[in-house]
Parts: C-alpha cells; structure tokens; sequence
C-alpha cells in the first residue's frame, strides 16, 4: 500500500530525521557535481489546479536530478478540469505514474486523490496545510541554527495553511508557536491543540508575539483563493507588518522566513526580506533538496549510505 504525505502529521519525528539528513547529503552531492539517479524510468505527476513557482521548479528540477521524468499537468490540462470524478482521475494517473504531486484547493481533494491512487501522493499545497514548505522551512533552520526542539517560532500575520502546517510540526519537534493575527482571522483548526500549551498561543499583538523568538515568519496577507477579500485583508493587516523595528524584539540570532512570492513594503519591509536575518532564499532552494529526500523516501523507502 502507498505511503503519503498529506499533512505534515503523517511522518514521525524520527522519519523527519532522516528526511534531513537525506536532504543534507543529496544537497551536498549536488553542489560537488555528483550524479546520483536512483529513480531512472520513475515518472512524477505534478498536477496543479493552483499556480506556483517554487513548487513546480524544485519537484521537476529534482525530479530531474534523481533521473526520473516529471510531467506539468495544469487543471486545463486534464478532465478535472472538466468535472470527471477526482477518484478516476487518481486510479488512472496512480496506475500509470510512480508518484504524484498535487497542488490544489480543499484538503479533501487531496485525500480522496490519495485514497483512489495506488502511487504515493504528495500535498504540494491545499487552502488548510503546506507541509512540504514546513519540512523545508524547519531543514533550514536546523542547517544555520542547529535544533529547533525548544526555540520558538512567531508568525505574524495570516493564520493560513503555512501557520497551521507549523503547529502541527510543533507538536512533532517540542517547539513553541506563537502567531499574531488580527481579530476575525485567529486560527480556527487547532489539530488537538489548546490555547496556551507548551506548543501554541495566539495573540493579536505582533510584538508580543516576536519578543524573544528565534524565528520571525510570515506570508502574503491575500492567499491564493482570496483575492476577493484584498482590500479589506489589507487594511486589517497592515499592523502585521513585518519591519526592522519588530525583528529587533526577536533573539539576537533570529532569523526571519517567507515561503514567498513576498510583497515588499506590504507584509514585510524591504530591508528585513533582503537583510541579514533573512534565510529566505536558502528556504526557497530547500524546497528542492527535501523535497527529492521526500521522494526518494516515498519511492525507495530509508536509503542509507
């Protein structure tokens, strides 16, 4: 039976271990100019009814990398588009492909697509979880800062798919997320989690949230999917911004995150996106690296070398 990963639940504390130390050596092989194609004649469907940057270059380029074939299909591209049942879609393009990555609104697309596919399926976004950012976001901090068991994490602004994608990796990896929305956007799907546990609390001031933290993270305040409600999500966030003021509240050795596209002067300065505490573009090419250790899992199981 195919192993997915749908949610950021679904893998151990353990298995994400070894997710990172995998994504450690496939990054190192690469920029030693090593071939490693473990996944010649593997095909990856990426099927996107949502549009991305990020996500399609790192899993195709990956792909690519291991020696695999991945193939774009947009919704146009394909009779979802057209209103044929998610569950035929899946027990076609799972019989027919080795893997599959989807990017698309609901989560319960996703998991009916996973539950008709005999190929593992990949959530590579819904509107409620994004866990293959998260996986990448938090090999990133492990890499430039060491553990994150214990540290804290402020998001401020949107609780959205990343921030709730967090709290779920908070429980896994004992840290604490703070996040700092405004009144009417607070976080409504807690997965099991009080308010004011060791893991989760909710405020709606910024800098409360950001005093003393050793991550500083946000998103566009207007989600793919809500773009009719941009004029108002911009008012009511515009105390949310992220600045060189509010970071100054973090640990002096805080970094600051952005899963981008960022839109500068709008949820974050200028000069904190392109500054020092930034990671950002490191987080951005991470995707790539943990996500081929996450392929290369679902497909070959632990390898170990």
């Amino acid at each position: 039976m195919a192993r997915h990963f749908l949610q950021f639940t679904d893998f151990t504390r353990e298995e994400y271990e070894h997710l990172f130390a995998r994504s450690r050596v496939l990054k190192e092989r690469l920029r030693r100019g090593e071939v490693y194609q473990p996944l010649v004649g593997k095909t990856l469907a990426m099927i996107f009814e949502k549009s991305s940057t990020r996500t399609r270059v790192s899993f195709e380029a990956g792909m690519n990398q291991l020696g695999g074939h991945a193939m774009f299909l947009a919704s146009k591209d394909t009779q979802l588009g057209r209103g044929e049942p998610i569950e035929d879609v899946a027990r076609v393009i799972g019989r027919m492909c080795d893997i599959v990555m989807l990017r698309t609104y609901e989560q319960t697309i996703a998991d009916t697509f996973a539950a008709y596919s005999q190929a593992p399926v990949i959530n590579g976004l819904t509107n409620e979880y994004h866990p293959c950012q998260t996986l990448a976001d938090i090999f990133t901090f492990i890499e430039q800062r060491g553990s994150i068991e214990g540290r804290t994490v402020a998001w401020v602004g949107d609780s959205n798919n990343i921030s709730r994608t967090w709290l779920q990796a908070a429980r896994i990896f004992d840290f604490k997320l703070r996040l700092a929305c405004p009144k009417g956007y607070e976080m409504k799907v807690l997965d099991g989690i009080d308010y004011g546990s060791a893991h989760f609390e909710q405020t709606h001031d910024p800098r409360e949230a950001v005093e003393g933290a050793d991550i500083v993270a946000t998103d566009v305040c207007v989600s793919m999917g809500y773009e009719r409600e941009s004029l108002q999500r911009r008012v009511d966030f515009l105390a949310y911004k992220v600045s060189a003021d509010l970071m100054k509240l973090a640990s002096k050795d805080a970094v600051f995150m952005h899963c981008l596209p960022a839109h500068r002067g709008e949820e974050v300065d200028p000069e904190v996106l392109d500054g020092p505490q930034s990671i950002v573009w490191d987080e951005a090419e991470n995707r790539m690296h943990t996500q081929k250790a996450l392929i290369e899992f679902l497909l070959l199981g632990k390898v170990v070398e």
